[in-house]
C-alpha cells in the first residue's frame, strides 16, 4: 500500500508546474493510477476499522487508539525506512514489501468476516499495516524520479498530491456506504485487493539501470546515524520540524476524536462518517488548487499559521457539531488548512536537503509528523475520555493557537535559494600508502595562516564551518589556536573511518563552497594546508594496545 501523505515540490520552479503533464510518460500514468486505486482501499480500510472500534469498544480512549496504531509506526520505522531507501533496490524492496502487505491485510479481512476480532487483534493489524507503510514510504517518495525525465519531476510530484487527495476523498465515503450495503468486512477485502494494482505495477515497470557513487553504500546502521547527525546540524530542516510537530500535535485531535463525532455527538451511521472523511478530502483538493494563490498572498510562514488558524475554526465546529452540516463545514475548512499546512512544511524540508541525505532527511520529517499525531491522538482521547468530545476539541484548539506564537521564530523555506547541489572541488587524498575503507577514525586538519588584526573575524566566521563539517559526517570539529606562533590556527574534524571521509568529499555542496571560500580568504597570502592523519593500528603492528601513558 503507498503512502497516503501528499509529497510536495522542492523549488519554486515545480511549485508552479501543471500536475497533468507528467501523464505523458506512461510509466508513470501506469503508476499512478496503480497507487491512486491502493490508495482508496488504504482510506476504506482506515474509515472501516475507525467505524468498528466503535461498535467494539466505544470508549473514546480506545477509539483514537486506532490512529495511534496507525501513526505510532511511521514514528518507530521511517528512520530505518529512509536508510534502507538509500541501500537496497527500491523496486525489489516495494514488491516484497507490498506482498507481505497484501496478506496481511487479507488476514485481517477474514478476522473481521468471521466477527472474532477484538480491540487488541484490530490495533495489531491496523499497526503491521501502518508498519508496512512506514517501511514503503521513502522508497515511493524516491522512485518518482526515475519515472519521469528531470525536466518533468515537478509535474509529477504535484500529480502525486493531486492523487493521494483524490484517494482521501472517494475512499471513506465509499467505506461507508460498502459498509452499509455488503457488511463491515468488504473494506478490509477491497484494502487487500486493491494491492494487486500496485504489485502489478511494480512487476511491469522496468527502471533504466542507473550509475551511481563507486563508493559502496553506507550500512544501515551508519546511515541513521549520519541522517540523525545532519538532522541535528542542519538549522534549516529543525526549524521545519519544530513548526511540523507543532501544527501535527493538536491537528490530531479531528482525526482521532471524528468517529466519535460521528456516531455519538451528529448521532449518524457509518456512511456520515464516510462522508465527513471524504470532506476533508475535497478540502484538501480544493486547497491544493488554492495554493499557488495562497503562498502568493501568506508567504511559507504566514501559510502555515493560516492553515493553523483554520484547523482551530474546524476544532471548534467539530466541538459544537450536532448537526451534519456543521461537520461537513468543518471538514472541509480542515482539509484546506491541511493541505495548506502540509504542502508548505513539505516544501521546506525538501528544500532544506542535498540529495545524498534526502530520504533520511524526509523519514526525519515523516517520524516527526506520525510522533506528533500519535502522541497527538493518544492525548485527546483521553481527554475526550474525561472532559467529553467537546471539551477535548476546544483545548486543542487553543493549543494549536498558542502553538503559533511559540513557534514562529522558527522561520520555513529559508533554503529555498540555497544551491545544494554537490560541488565536488575537494581534491583527491593523496596517500603514500593505500588505506583500507573501514580503517579509522580519521582526522583532518587544516592549517590557516592568518594576519593578527583579522584574528577575532576568523574566528567569528570559521564558526560556520562547524554544522557543515557536522551535517557531512563528522562527529567532532574544534580550531586550535598556536601558542608559540602568531597567526597559526588548526581546523581540526573527525570521522569514523576512511570510506566514511571519501563519502564527505561528495557530499560537499555548492553552498559549502561559498562558505569556505569566505573562509580561505582570510589567509590570501598563502593556501590553507589540508592533512589527513588515519589512527594507527598498534595490536596489527604487534606492539599491543595503546599506551595510556602522559605525553612529556
Amino acid at each position: 500500500m503507498p503512502p497516503s501523505n501528499e509529497q510536495s515540490d522542492p523549488s519554486p520552479a515545480m511549485r508552479n508546474a501543471s500536475p497533468w503533464i507528467a501523464f505523458r510518460h506512461t510509466t508513470f500514468t501506469v503508476v499512478w493510477t496503480a497507487t491512486v486505486v491502493a490508495n482508496v482501499g488504504t482510506w476504506m480500510y482506515n474509515a472501516a476499522s475507525g467505524w468498528l472500534m466503535t461498535s467494539l469498544d466505544a470508549d473514546p480512549l480506545t477509539v483514537s487508539l486506532v490512529q495511534v496504531a496507525s501513526s505510532l509506526p511511521m514514528f518507530l520505522f521511517a528512520l530505518p525506512a529512509g536508510a534502507l531507501a538509500d541501500t537496497v533496490d527500491k523496486r525489489r524492496f516495494l514488491i516484497g514489501c507490498e506482498i507481505v502487505l497484501t496478506i496481511v491485510a487479507a488476514a485481517s479481512a477474514v478476522l473481521v468476516g468471521l466477527n472474532v476480532v477484538t480491540p487488541p487483534i484490530l490495533l495489531l493489524f491496523t499497526f503491521l499495516l501502518g508498519a508496512g507503510a512506514a517501511f514503503t514510504a521513502p522508497a515511493w517518495q524516491s522512485v518518482v524520479p526515475q519515472l519521469v525525465p528531470k525536466q518533468d519531476l515537478a509535474a509529477a510530484i504535484a500529480s502525486n498530491g493531486v492523487g493521494v487527495n483524490i484517494s482521501r476523498a472517494i475512499g471513506p465515503a465509499l467505506g461507508g456506504v460498502v459498509i452499509g450495503g455488503l457488511g463491515i468486512a468488504a473494506p478490509f477485502w477491497i484494502n487487500a485487493l486493491s494491492n494487486f494494482a500496485v504489485i502489478g505495477a511494480l512487476l511491469w515497470w522496468r527502471p533504466a539501470s542507473s550509475q551511481g557513487s563507486a563508493l559502496p553504500p553506507e550500512r544501515l546502521a551508519g546511515a541513521m546515524v549520519n541522517g540523525l547527525r545532519h538532522a541535528r546540524f542542519n538549522p534549516r530542516l529543525r526549524a521545519t520540524l519544530v513548526r511540523a510537530a507543532a501544527f501535527f500535535f493538536f491537528a490530531s485531535a479531528y482525526w482521532a476524536l471524528l468517529p466519535l463525532v460521528a456516531r455519538n455527538q451528529i448521532a449518524g451511521g457509518p456512511e456520515l462518517y464516510g462522508i465527513l472523511l471524504g470532506a476533508v478530502g475535497v478540502g484538501a483538493i480544493a486547497g491544493a488548487f488554492m495554493l499557488p494563490w495562497l503562498k502568493a498572498s501568506f508567504g511559507p510562514d504566514g501559510l502555515v499559521a493560516a492553515g493553523t488558524v483554520g484547523t482551530t475554526v474546524s476544532l471548534i465546529l467539530l466541538g459544537i457539531a450536532r448537526y451534519p452540516e456543521i461537520g461537513l463545514a468543518a471538514c472541509l475548512i480542515a482539509g484546506i488548512s491541511w493541505i495548506a499546512v502540509l504542502a508548505t512544511v513539505n516544501v521546506s524540508v525538501q528544500v532544506s536537503l542535498p540529495d545524498w541525505v534526502r530520504g533520511r532527511g524526509l523519514a526525519m520529517f515523516v517520524t516527526v509528523f506520525f510522533g506528533a499525531m500519535t502522541a497527538g491522538s493518544a492525548l485527546w482521547g483521553q481527554l475526550a475520555s474525561a472532559l467529553g468530545l467537546p471539551g477535548a476539541h476546544f483545548l486543542a484548539a487553543a493549543g494549536a493557537i498558542v502553538g503559533i506564537a511559540l513557534t514562529w521564530h522558527w522561520k520555513l523555506q529559508t533554503g529555498a535559494g540555497i544551491d545544494l547541489a554537490p560541488s565536488m572541488h575537494w581534491p583527491a587524498p593523496v596517500l603514500a600508502n593505500d588505506a583500507d575503507a573501514d580503517r579509522g577514525p580519521v582526522l583532518i586538519t587544516v592549517e590557516y595562516r592568518i594576519a593578527p588584526d583579522r584574528r577575532e573575524a576568523f574566528l567569528t566566521d570559521i564558526r560556520a564551518l562547524e554544522q557543515q563539517r557536522r551535517r557531512d559526517g563528522a562527529y567532532s570539529w574544534d580550531v586550535f589556536e598556536d601558542a608559540a606562533e602568531t597567526g597559526r590556527f588548526l581546523e581540526t574534524f573527525m570521522v569514523a573511518s576512511w570510506l566514511e571521509h571519501l563519502r564527505q568529499h561528495q557530499r560537499v555542496t555548492n553552498a559549502d563552497r561559498v562558505v569556505q571560500d569566505a573562509i580561505d580568504e582570510f589567509g590570501a597570502a598563502a593556501e590553507p594546508k589540508v592533512t589527513h592523519l588515519i589512527a594507527a593500528n598498534f595490536w596489527e603492528a604487534g606492539i599491543g594496545t595503546r599506551s595510556n601513558q602522559s605525553l612529556p
